[in-house]
């Protein structure tokens, strides 16, 4: 499996499908150092943040965005095929959270939601323990201390309060280090948000709130969530956001970078938008053809962050075909071992529902439990009978 043929995948339009309620004007203005041809431009405030990149790191950058959007491919699949319950694809995100995930230091502190699988990428945490959660036989799979990298959260928006928490606490304590939060465009509109955004700025917190504005909130685009670009919501409370290019990787490590290093600075929070767009589903259970037209996909397939690095490499003569027929066959590798792991996973323990419900234990718990083993108890029982 290609990643140009994974990014090329087209989901089919159901007959009864509307344009999209919504229009493709001009561009909003962003920062971008690399364009979707693939040419290099410069920005005079954040070409420093990448003023040391190499062609050795930015062969890294494109080999953590093809593996990434390799083991995404995967676990969409394994989903389909009855391995998985659900799988929320990054697809079309990769720039923006390899970028933003290269920018960060090991003693900083990651709060992500359920989609940033490139962000754990870059945090060191093997692929196959974030599909625990969605086969059923875990909460998170992995140790949030060893990597500073927070289990998934599932409530929208809820970590950026967490984050804002550990912020102040990492400055109470002097630590030079900073915390960074990602939310979707959805989230943005739940109070949660608000709150972090009001309590980091009063307290000077060092956290940066990374938006991923993939534009769909599921169903719902985000005009009919807000009235300004969202990184523009910052100003109310009293500090600063950007928009950047979410499909230029370099762009998302600068800005990022500078946010993190403003923050360890004690220069307070830092909102970044990061202008994406969700190239699939939501997750696995919706059905995006429903509410957005193939026109509007394909003119951000054009936009694709992977090939646009590709076309860079290659014009600059920073990789050669030998690299990219390497990395083919490690992401066929990294296929392989995905598969082989999920369906090795052991069945979840069936009774673990129960426990840590109470702290000292509770009555209709226990009631609950012995009808739940009753009911287990009666597939035995008919196995036997036949």
């Amino acid at each position: 499996m290609t990643v140009e043929s994974t990014a090329a995948r087209k989901p089919r339009r159901s007959a009864g499908t509307k344009k999209s309620p919504r229009t493709t004007g001009a561009e909003p203005e962003l920062v971008q150092l690399l364009t979707p041809e693939g040419k290099r431009v410069k920005d005079a405030t954040y070409d420093p943040y990448v003023a040391d990149i190499t062609p050795e790191d930015l062969r890294g950058l494109y080999r953590d965005m093809v593996l990434t959007r390799r083991f995404d491919a995967e676990a969409t699949s394994l989903q389909r095929q009855g391995e998985l319950g659900l799988w929320a694809s990054l697809l079309g995100q990769e720039a923006a959270q390899i970028g933003s995930g290269r920018a960060t230091r090991e003693d900083d502190y990651v709060f992500p939601t359920y989609r940033e699988h490139g962000v754990a990428w870059c945090r060191g945490v093997d692929p196959t323990n974030l599909l625990g959660m969605f086969r059923g036989v875990n909460n998170g799979g992995w140790d949030p201390n060893s990597n500073n990298f927070h289990l998934y959260t599932i409530v929208i928006g809820s970590q950026t309060l967490h984050a804002t928490g550990y912020a102040m606490g990492v400055a109470k304590d002097g630590a030079d280090s900073a915390v960074i939060a990602y939310f979707g465009d959805g989230a943005s509109s739940q109070g949660d948000v608000a709150e972090s955004f009001t309590f980091s700025a009063v307290y000077n917190a060092p956290v940066v709130f990374f938006c991923q504005n993939n534009q769909w909130a599921i169903s719902e685009p985000t005009e009919r969530q807000t009235r300004v670009p969202l990184y523009q919501r910052a100003q109310g409370f009293g500090f600063p956001g950007v928009r950047v290019d979410g499909n230029d990787v370099l762009a998302c490590l600068a800005v990022t970078k500078w946010a993190l290093e403003r923050a360890r600075r004690g220069e307070g929070p830092t909102l970044v938008e990061a202008f994406t767009y969700r190239m699939g589903a939501h997750t696995t259970s919706d059905d995006p053809t429903k509410y957005r037209a193939d026109e509007e996909r394909e003119s951000w397939e054009a936009k694709d962050p992977i090939l646009r690095l590709r076309t860079y490499l290659e014009a600059s003569n920073h990789a050669d075909e030998g690299f990219f027929a390497e990395l083919e066959a490690e992401s066929e590798a990294l296929g392989k071992r995905v598969r082989e792991v999920v369906r090795a996973m052991p069945d979840p323990d069936h009774f673990a529902i129960f426990e840590n419900v109470y702290a000292d234990g509770h009555a209709l718990v226990d009631e609950e439990r012995a009808q739940f083993a009753a009911y287990q108890a009666s597939f035995a029982d008919e196995g036997e009978g036949k």
